[in-house]
């Protein structure tokens, strides 16, 4: 069984439920399904096969379920990418990935005229009419110009609802997610089908999701918390999502009010928002069975006053991309204790182990692994980080963990620098090698600090040859080359960093200087 198959047999078993609710309007899985089906016919008609890679360049919509679907179905590889990257970082993991077909929305027809011929492997870019998007953008004129591009409203219509997809294997590549790498430049975790449909399963079963729940799906399509969390879990067993485009506290309360969720997932930055929103009133999510938090460490004060406020469980978990993403789950049937990331879930291994791999006593500090069907088979073109990364089937995170008696897992800190800004990875290297390529800048270190509203920011440190390079000017070059949540909060410029005795930059000592001035 695999995810496209699965949602194949839920159409046919209830069909006329809802699968989805978006901008307040509803399909159904019969309605869904032929649209997936459909939109598979289109793809292979173009000339993509199975095997062949296709990128979502989507936010939360109907687009990307049936892109995604519809992808998996024809056996071809999806690329999920952030559509507010830059065209640097967009470019990147396109070619990277060698994609073939690039699903993106109309409001980015602009940057695909100036980036296609920077994309020589792209056959179609196939774009997603909006209502906020021009009709204009993709009149005939337009397509002859620019004869690569698609409509995927067309794509769709013009699709055989009796097409058959090729046979899957379980461990053929389904999805490359890509996450930023040691190096500075993003690599890709590759999730295969069984990766994916076991680990969408287990968390499904685990947190007892029905045909009568109905999860708010607010957290980004295009990373893995939501894709299988709030997107593939709830599909499994015929709940409803209710698909919000973007997060805000003000919509949130909004959906809940008329569609009464009985699940919303978010990270801690969401849930901060919504307990500091003024007109949020807790009758209005009186419906909620369970909520899931994920992406970073959720603090004890917030989940605290929060359960409190709104009267709902707050189940916190663990994952990360390569791990597809679950690997620990707060129990439902057992008490939650706060702080922890719960127990490992079902078919999925956990431990905490020592530099030699050796399991360490309980309650000692070490990095914690991980090993089940969930774990990847791999990095993209990356075997040597592939071989750093999986040893003997157990993956190493990377982070440092502690477990108590009855099987919890607490993260205590994290091994690289990772920085994470509500809920998204940064790591320092890649705004480092951004600053570096000013022309001004000599040195530069990167770290996070503190921040009460995205749990941590980016800081710069920078050493400049100009004397007149102002904070504002790198903030505005930096703006230009990454994603927003990457560009730093602050700069601040020194006359030298600080280094050991054989050069090597000290982040420990700039960090060390942020809480000494606190």
């Amino acid at each position: 069984m695999n995810l496209t198959q699965q949602l194949h047999e839920t159409a046919k078993k209830m069909g006329n439920k809802p699968a989805y609710y978006f901008m307040d309007q509803s399909s159904t899985y019969a309605e869904l399904d032929g649209a997936v089906t459909k939109f598979a016919d289109g793809l292979s008609k173009l000339g993509v096969k199975k095997g062949d890679h296709v990128a979502l360049v989507l936010g939360n919509s109907p687009h990307f379920v049936i892109g995604l679907h519809g992808a998996l179905r024809l056996g071809a590889t999806v690329i999920p990418i952030n559509p507010i990257y830059t065209p640097d970082e967009i470019g990147y993991i396109v070619n990277n990935a060698d994609v073939k077909a690039v699903v993106t929305l109309d409001l980015l027809v602009p940057l695909v005229e100036k980036m296609h011929k920077a994309l020589p492997k792209v056959e179609h870019f196939i774009i997603c009419e909006t209502p906020q998007g021009q009709a204009s953008e993709l009149d005939s004129a337009s397509l002859s110009v620019y004869p690569k591009m698609k409509s995927f409203t067309q794509l769709v219509a013009s699709g055989d609802l009796g097409f058959q997809g090729p046979e899957l294997e379980e461990d053929q590549t389904a999805v490359i997610l890509y996450t930023s790498g040691t190096t500075g430049k993003p690599k890709g975790a590759m999730l295969t089908h069984k990766n994916l449909y076991s680990n969408a399963k287990d968390v499904s079963d685990y947190l007892h999701m029905s045909e009568d729940d109905r999860v708010i799906t607010t957290l980004p399509m295009f990373h893995v918390f939501c894709l299988t969390v709030a997107l593939n879990a709830p599909l499994m067993n015929g709940a409803t999502i209710l698909i919000d485009p973007k997060f805000s506290p003000k919509e949130i309360f909004r959906i809940a009010k008329k569609f009464e969720p009985t699940v919303f997932a978010g990270v801690p930055t969401m849930y901060n928002f919504l307990l500091q929103y003024q007109d949020g009133n807790p009758e209005d999510l009186q419906s909620l069975r369970l909520c899931i938090s994920g992406g970073a460490a959720m603090p004890v004060a917030l989940l605290q006053v929060f359960e409190k406020k709104f009267n709902v469980m707050v189940s916190e978990g663990y994952g990360l991309s390569e791990a597809s993403p679950v690997t620990c789950f707060n129990p439902l049937d057992k008490p939650r204790k706060a702080g922890s990331i719960g127990q490992s879930i079902l078919n999925v291994e956990n431990k905490v182990v020592n530099e030699l791999g050796e399991e360490v006593p309980v309650g000692e500090v070490g990095e914690l692994i991980v090993r089940g069907p969930n774990v990847m088979m791999g990095y993209y073109k990356q075997p040597e980080e592939t071989a750093a990364t999986i040893h003997d089937g157990w993956l190493y995170t990377g982070d440092l963990a502690r477990m108590d008696e009855e099987g919890y897992f607490y993260i205590v800190d994290r091994k690289k620098d990772l920085i994470l800004v509500g809920g998204y990875n940064v790591y320092p290297r890649e705004v480092e090698e951004v600053l570096y390529n000013h022309e001004d800048v000599v040195e530069v270190a990167v770290l996070g600090v503190p921040d009460p509203n995205l749990g941590e920011a980016v800081r710069s440190y920078v050493v400049s040859k100009n004397p007149k390079l102002t904070e504002d000017q790198l903030l505005i070059y930096c703006a230009e080359h990454l994603a927003k949540y990457k560009v730093p909060s602050s700069i601040e410029f020194l006359d030298e960093l600080p280094k050991n005795t054989t050069g090597k930059i000290l982040r420990r000592a700039l960090k060390n200087q942020v809480i000494q001035t606190k």
